[in-house]
């Protein structure tokens, strides 16, 4: 038998036989992850790069090993090389994604206290990108070791300074100073994932923190998306940086004739019927008294943002229902003091005595005159110059 229909056959073989092993392997898995998450995210991940891994390989050291000189042979193994390492490093990327989705699935954000949460959320999300781009320039750089013209080139790609020389070189971009800053972000604990902010006059919520941006779900399901070098230059609000629990108020105008006590006491069983508040807060105060109107204020607190929005509105709604259905006096209302004319007119005015023009006098004293005419303005009968 020819040794080229002995290698075919030596490479069919060894393909057959890869391909059993890791579908005898992926079946075990996904037995095992019908008690195990991490098994199963294990089999449905980890199962096509570990697939080509394999075959690669198999058919590399079988070409190797059987098949003699032909017609580009070096390159053909070449080729089945660098195929392998971008396989194998899929294979790796794979693995630390499986490792990552576990810690994601132990530590989830959807409880009511989830702070810690959230911050190991936003840097195992940080921690993820990192780790994508870390595989890609390694692998490019193991790649190009095997091109022995360019081997030193791949060589300083690997090595620490070499990579440090890069970022470096780089820092000046406007792109990788926003992933400087995303890192920031992400370790320094100004925002995370989940958490409610208000950034150019919009309130919403981070729906995602990446390298160089980050997108923000406004409170009417918009999208605002801005560097991340925004929130490392720029001031914004965080509403849950300390704790996901938040305080809100809803305004109120009133008449001066108001009860305030009925109210409060409405405000009170209004937050104690209701889930949306956590307890901690239920305030109502006097905040304003001008203009002819009261201005109250309810201060309440709850678990989340959502939460906080909905029970403002609640209690204005709430509020408003009671003053219309008990104290329809205390609507808001203008008052005026019209006169008629003809009498205001007949009124003759008293004359002015010295003594009275002495006490309206603002500069009085014995250098009183000589203090207003220090601050007076000029004379309005007095001719300005015209300038030529």
């Amino acid at each position: 038998m020819p040794s080229t229909v002995k290698a075919l056959l030596a490479v069919v073989a060894a393909t057959g036989l890869a391909i059993l092993l890791v579908f005898v392997l992926h079946w075990v898995l996904k037995r095992l992850g019908r008690k195990s998450l991490l098994a199963a995210d294990l089999a449905r991940t980890a199962h096509k790069p570990f697939l080509a891994t394999m075959v690669l390989f198999a058919i590399q050291q079988v070409l190797r090993a059987m098949a003699g000189e032909f017609p580009g042979r070096e390159g053909v193994l070449h080729g089945l090389v660098i195929c392998f390492i971008a396989a194998f490093a899929w294979l790796v990327g794979a693995f630390l994604l499986v490792l990552e989705d576990a810690a994601l699935a132990h530590w989830r954000t959807d409880v009511p206290d989830n702070l810690k949460r959230r911050r190991l959320k936003t840097q195992v999300v940080m921690i993820r990108r990192i780790t994508v781009a870390t595989i890609v320039v390694l692998t490019l750089g193991v790649v190009l070791m095997t091109f022995p013209g360019i081997r030193a080139l791949g060589a300083s790609v690997l090595a620490s300074a070499g990579i440090v020389s890069v970022i470096a070189a780089l820092a000046a971009q406007s792109t990788l100073g926003n992933v400087f800053a995303g890192l920031q972000l992400a370790f320094s604990d100004a925002v995370r994932v989940d958490d409610v902010v208000v950034v150019e006059g919009e309130w919403g919520r981070i729906e995602e923190l990446t390298l160089t941006y980050v997108a923000i779900q406004i409170w009417d399901d918009r999208r605002l998306l801005l560097p991340t070098s925004y929130f490392t230059t720029k001031p914004f609000q965080n509403w849950t940086r300390s704790s996901s629990a938040v305080l809100g108020t809803a305004e109120v105008d009133v008449d001066w004739s108001t009860e305030i006590e009925p109210l409060r006491a409405e405000l009170r069983a209004t937050c104690e019927g209701t889930e949306l508040w956590d307890g901690r807060v239920c305030v109502l105060q006097v905040t304003q008294a001008t203009g002819g109107m009261v201005r109250l204020r309810a201060l309440v607190s709850a678990n989340d943002a959502p939460s906080l929005w909905d029970l403002r509105c609640l209690v204005r709604e709430r509020l408003v229902s009671f003053i219309w259905a008990n104290q329809r006096d205390a609507l808001p209302r203008y008052r005026a003091d019209v006169a008629s004319s003809g009498r205001a007119n007949s009124r003759t005015p008293r004359p002015v005595s010295p003594a009275d023009r002495e006490e309206s006098r603002f500069y009085t004293g014995e250098d009183g005159d000589e203090r207003a005419a220090a601050f007076a303005g000029p004379d309005e009968n007095v001719p300005v110059p015209a300038h030529h």
